[in-house]
């Protein structure tokens, strides 16, 4: 994963009236907390931190006290209906450092004929890896799966450096067999009866 650097201004006004100066401006207000420093609150630019949060679990990098610093997206908060990004909290990582992060589990093949449907119990899977080493996603084959089959998270092929966060017999995927349909149902009882 690349690291997506944005600039950012030390933020000095706090309140609602603060932050709605700042978005105005084209900024979106956050703060940075970890490590046991005192959380620092910035201004980051609204559409550069729009794009980068984009890609699952962004290793951002902004500037802090002078120094760029590590962070890694933990809250988002967005307005209802535009969704725009209204407030950001940010996680302080160290290079080498191991998080826990859940990325998304995509899907690649076809099930097995039969009207089959597949049920993603987990659409991310929790794991643990290194901080500028995080994955974007996992993908799994379900070519030619059966309903009754399922996919568990110990089953799935992780990136090296990258562990599991939840046990290993936990239901990622499972396939579910083609419900009969209300009309089916009469037809056949109907010929039962005949």
């Amino acid at each position: 994963m690349s690291e997506i650097r944005l600039a950012a201004e030390s933020r000095t006004e706090f309140g609602k009236g603060a932050a709605r100066r700042a978005r105005r401006a084209g900024f979106v207000p956050g703060v940075v907390y970890g490590h046991g420093h005192t959380p620092v609150h910035l201004n980051l630019p609204s559409h550069d931190l729009m794009m980068a949060l984009k890609t699952p679990n962004a290793l951002l990098v902004v500037p802090i006290e002078g120094k760029d610093e590590f962070v890694l997206p933990k809250a988002v908060q967005r307005e209802a209906i535009k969704r725009t990004i209204e407030h950001v909290d940010l996680l302080l990582v160290k290079r080498g450092e191991t998080v826990t992060v859940e990325i998304p589990v995509l899907t690649e093949g076809e099930l097995a004929a039969g009207g089959n449907l597949l049920e993603h119990v987990l659409n991310n899977l929790p794991v643990e890896a290194e901080a500028t080493h995080l994955p974007e996603s996992v993908t799994v084959s379900i070519q030619g799966l059966e309903a009754g089959a399922s996919v568990t998270a110990g089953d799935i092929t992780l990136p090296k450096g990258t562990k599991l966060a939840v046990e290993a017999d936990t239901v990622v995927l499972q396939v579910i067999g083609a419900q009969a349909s209300q009309a089916d149902a009469d037809a056949e009882a109907a010929a039962s009866e005949a």
